[in-house]
């Protein structure tokens, strides 16, 4: 039977608790997220799964996430793969904004749109602004022409669907466990595509930090269940945090 598949957001993020769009801004874990991370490693273990390989973004509050469950779980002998492909939904030009001066600036329709729609992305930022993945190094082995200067949902599965051919697929039909600890909207993107959701249905579904996702499948690698690891309270605690707040990315 093929592997089992975990999917964990990062833990709280600082422009999480401060409501700013992130994005690939490489911003680091708040103490909440170091927390859920632990947490994250703490549950794994209660629930007996050993994943064999991870994989993780460029973005160290995904690293870090990865790193601390690892250590919590005293596995951090496993090997790891960075994968850019991974990294959060890219915002333009809104990246770094506060979203509620965002949302009195613009309007709350058009925010709500930037934000929730499927298909349509914010602003973009300049391809010369200092910011711009062009001009950092660790994107300097990507073609440029991949590199995005704003993206949409889609554009997100778009990017990140080669990594589930090429580096989840292969090693889940090969009877490995394989742990993604990654972004809300790159492992929106995943949940999409396993569960062949609508583009409704993907619009509503929250991914909380630091609260694992579990996936089994059959032969073909086709689901056959997806649940949230952990308490109960705990998982509704973070689900409504994540509704109260919106996403934040």
């Amino acid at each position: 039977m093929p592997g089992k598949l975990i999917l964990v957001r990062h833990g709280q993020s600082a422009w999480n608790l401060e409501n700013r769009f992130t994005g690939w801004v490489d911003v680091d874990l708040s103490d909440q997220g170091r927390s859920e991370a632990a947490r994250v490693g703490r549950q794994l273990l209660a629930e007996g799964i050993e994943p064999q390989i991870a994989l993780t973004s460029v973005l160290k509050r995904a690293i870090r996430t990865l790193w601390i469950a690892l250590d919590t779980m005293d596995r951090m002998w496993m090997p790891v793969e960075n994968s850019w492909r991974l990294n959060e939904r890219h915002y333009g030009a809104l990246q770094g904004l506060d979203k509620a001066q965002t949302a009195a600036r613009h309007g709350e329709a058009q925010v709500k749109i930037w934000r929730r729609s499927y298909d349509v992305p914010p602003p973009p930022l300049p391809t010369d602004d200092p910011s711009h993945p062009r001009l950092d190094p660790r994107y300097a082995g990507v073609d440029p022409r991949e590199l995005p200067s704003a993206e949409s949902l889609k554009d997100t599965l778009a990017r990140v669907s080669p990594d589930w051919s090429k580096r989840i697929a292969p090693r889940l039909a090969a009877n490995q466990n394989v742990l993604v600890v990654a972004h809300g909207n790159s492992l929106r993107a995943l949940v999409k595509m396993l569960d062949r959701m609508s583009d409704a249905e993907i619009v509503e579904f929250n991914i909380p930090t630091g609260v694992p996702i579990l996936y089994e499948f059959d032969a073909d690698l086709a689901p056959t269940g997806r649940r949230f690891l952990g308490d109960p309270a705990t998982i509704s605690a973070a689900q409504e945090a994540v509704r109260r707040q919106g996403q934040t990315h």
